[in-house]
């Protein structure tokens, strides 16, 4: 994601008006076209329709490729939906539906026993619940299907708000990057384990990055005073978004720290109004704090936070909790500082995706499902580095492709029979942290903490690839507050955030410039192999998302306050 912008100033994280390139490639496609027939051909699609066409049909065939695997993956393979079942079932506490709610219970909720033999409790905030219960109403037939089917939404929907804010305006071009960056991040193993649970990351995930890409001001000059409220909602609903509180607070955008304040603390009001029993024990007697174990196994190799990799090195949860709370520290310290110091040069997206990094490596559990922002990194550092190249800087692009390459490696959903024949994770082993043997849940909820856990014993090759998220975050963070410090150490100036409203269409008035934007689209290969900088069709080296950027017309000025 990141030495691009170390290595090169010019390297903006948005795309500026590029009329000399744009009539430089029309020349040579020009004069290529009129070669052996007299005269140029003219073509009328649009910018980025053949973009569109090639991510259309990429993302198609992921999605086939996932029916398929789900057809043949059998019980527990590609679907097992055991969060989903939680959710539901805590939804029909909250309804007071028997036998999941025991009308004697003081907090129903809390004090319910689990879910199938693992006693999988409900963990998460009584608004949650609450939310969950409306989700209830839906048969569990159907909702099975429309659990896929918004995750899948969302996933897609997160990239498009993310290249937003990177500053591809121009609906068409975004539309064609966002479903090649689908295509290319879908099989990363945080995404289908999102999927496989039926889990709410990546609805999570698009609602804040829809939030915090959002600019200040609509078209019409009116103030978007509920910036940061949806962020706040989320964090009500699942605690670890709570990171984006203190990255607001440095970054100085007081208004979108106080929506993020006020929409969360409007969740704990709504959760005391209707539950105010489980309300009361989750925030008044420490359960969101105190009661560890309703998660699970702290150690266990799922558990991809610093707390789990501190836990598996010092042979038990206790042994482990001082110095994970040094690297706590530590870690907020390192992330927000990178955030920060992102912000102000310029670069949002890599800001946003700074603090939720930091989140991930300093909450007590990060699943490994919870990683799913690695996918949305994946996009910006390929963005990046197509950014770079067509700038001529190569150097950089090698870097930043060797990120994507790097960051796809780790995260991918390898299944574990091209390394072992056995399954640590029943049908979903898919990943390296599977590859490791792990402890049964059962047996931590059975008898807790044993100093005998496998995962206490790795040794080698196991504590890399059993630790393989949290390493790969860990790099990650260090690249990007090293990238933070050499933009505040260059003066680089930052770049104009993006104008236009998340739902305006193309830049209906500058037609001139979008008749060029077509003609420097139509000289490029459809598949994304021709460089629009590197002007001769030949060279064939930069992707599809590389030739349309350059294509998309200016933006027009931000509207006023």
């Amino acid at each position: 994601m990141v030495p691009s912008m170390t290595l090169i100033r010019q390297c903006a994280p948005r795309p500026r008006p590029l009329p000399d390139i744009v009539a430089r490639v029309n020349s040579v496609a020009t004069a290529a076209q009129g070669k052996g027939k007299g005269k140029p051909k003219t073509n009328t699609c649009p910018p980025g329709t053949r973009l569109l066409r090639a991510g259309a049909v990429a993302f198609l065939l992921v999605i086939v490729g996932w029916l398929v695997y789900a057809a043949i993956g059998g019980k527990g393979g590609a679907l097992q939906e055991t969060d989903l079942t939680v959710y539901r079932d805590g939804g029909l506490i909250v309804r007071h539906v028997r036998p999941f709610y025991n009308p004697h219970a003081y907090d129903p909720l809390y004090d319910w026993g689990g879910y199938s033999s693992l006693a999988l409790k409900f963990t998460y905030t009584p608004f949650a619940a609450i939310v969950f219960a409306v989700v209830s109403f839906i048969p569990w037939t159907v909702l099975e299907g429309v659990s896929v089917v918004v995750n899948m939404v969302c996933f897609a929907a997160a990239l498009w708000f993310t290249f937003y804010g990177l500053g591809l305006s121009d609906r068409r071009v975004r539309l064609g990057a966002t479903l090649l960056a689908a295509a290319l991040t879908f099989w990363l193993q945080p995404v289908v384990r999102t999927i496989n649970l039926g889990q709410i990351n990546l609805i999570l995930m698009a609602a804040i990055m829809w939030d915090l890409t959002q600019p200040d001001h609509t078209k019409s000059g009116r103030y978007r005073w509920w910036k940061g409220v949806a962020t706040g909602v989320a964090a009500g609903i699942k605690l670890t978004p709570l990171i984006f509180i203190p990255y607001l607070l440095v970054t100085r955008k007081w208004r979108e720290a106080a929506g993020c304040v006020a929409g969360f603390v409007g969740t704990v009001a709504i959760g005391f109004v209707i539950l105010p029993h489980d309300s009361s024990k989750w925030w008044l007697h420490g359960l969101v704090v105190s009661d560890g174990n309703r998660t699970g196994f702290t150690g266990w190799a799922g558990n991809q936070s610093l707390r789990g990799l501190i836990t598996r090195l010092s042979g038990s949860i206790a042994a482990g909790q001082d110095a994970w709370i040094v690297a706590v520290v530590l870690a907020l310290v390192g992330g927000i500082t990178a955030a920060l110091l992102l912000e102000r040069a310029g670069y949002q997206v890599p800001a946003i995706l700074a603090a939720a990094l930091t989140g991930l490596l300093v909450s007590p559990i990060s699943w490994d499902h919870h990683w799913v922002w690695i996918a949305l990194a994946v996009a910006t550092a390929g963005y990046y580095a197509i950014a770079a190249w067509r700038r001529g800087a190569k150097g950089a692009a090698r870097w930043l492709w060797l990120a994507v390459a790097g960051m796809i490696f780790t995260y991918a959903a390898w299944p574990d029979a091209i390394f072992t024949h056995a399954r640590n994770l029943s049908n979903f082993s898919l990943g390296l942290l599977w590859l490791q043997k792990n402890t049964s849940p059962r047996i931590f909820m059975l008898h807790g903490d044993r100093p005998s856990y496998v995962e206490y014993h790795w040794h080698g090759f196991q504590l890399i690839w059993g630790n393989a998220y949290i390493l790969g975050g860990m790099t990650l963070l260090i690249f990007l507050l090293a990238i933070g410090f050499r933009l505040r150490n260059s003066g680089s100036p930052a770049p104009e955030p993006p104008a236009t409203d998340a739902t305006d269409a193309t830049d209906a008035t500058n037609p001139a410039s979008t008749a060029d934007a077509t003609d420097a689209t139509d000289a490029t290969d459809a598949s994304g192999a021709a460089d629009a900088v590197d002007v001769t069709v030949e060279t064939g080296a930069a992707s599809a998302t590389d030739a349309t950027d350059a294509t998309a017309p200016a933006p027009a000025p931000a509207a006023a306050p």
